[in-house]
């Protein structure tokens, strides 16, 4: 049995690339940072790691509606291709995921107790405080 399944979770990098050609097929380019974090001598070093994300067909337009910055899920699959280098003449090697579906993430709002505006007569509950 085999699997060729890719989640990632990060923020788009750009706007999306969306391409329309003469079928009317829509292909839209993701760009896509995630970022991981590992601890070396005391100290956190990050890494950011972009990833090529290729969507097809109606789950193109959606993707177009999408804005730099966007906190997105894929899922898809990872794909290599080959293609003829114009400025080094040579054959070149990319790899990119396959996109089989989006999920748009909200960002939360984090707002501590003083960011809550005070309310005189609301008494705090206790199953309120334990959620909280």
């Amino acid at each position: 049995m085999y699997q060729n399944k890719v989640t990632l979770i990060g923020f788009l990098g750009s706007n999306p690339e969306a391409r329309t050609n003469s079928a009317n097929f829509s292909v839209t380019n993701l760009s896509l940072a995630t970022k991981s974090s590992r601890k070396k001598d005391g100290r956190y070093i990050s890494h950011t790691e972009w990833h090529r994300c290729v969507v097809f067909g109606k789950l193109s337009e959606f993707a177009r509606t999408l804005t730099k910055g966007a906190h997105v899920q894929v899922e898809g699959e990872l794909r290599s291709r080959q293609y003829d280098s114009k400025k080094t003449d040579t054959k070149r090697r990319v790899w990119e995921i396959r996109v089989a579906s989006i999920l748009k993430l909200d960002r939360a709002e984090k707002a501590g107790p003083e960011d809550q505006p005070e309310d005189p007569q609301h008494e705090t509950s206790p199953q309120e405080e334990a959620a909280a």
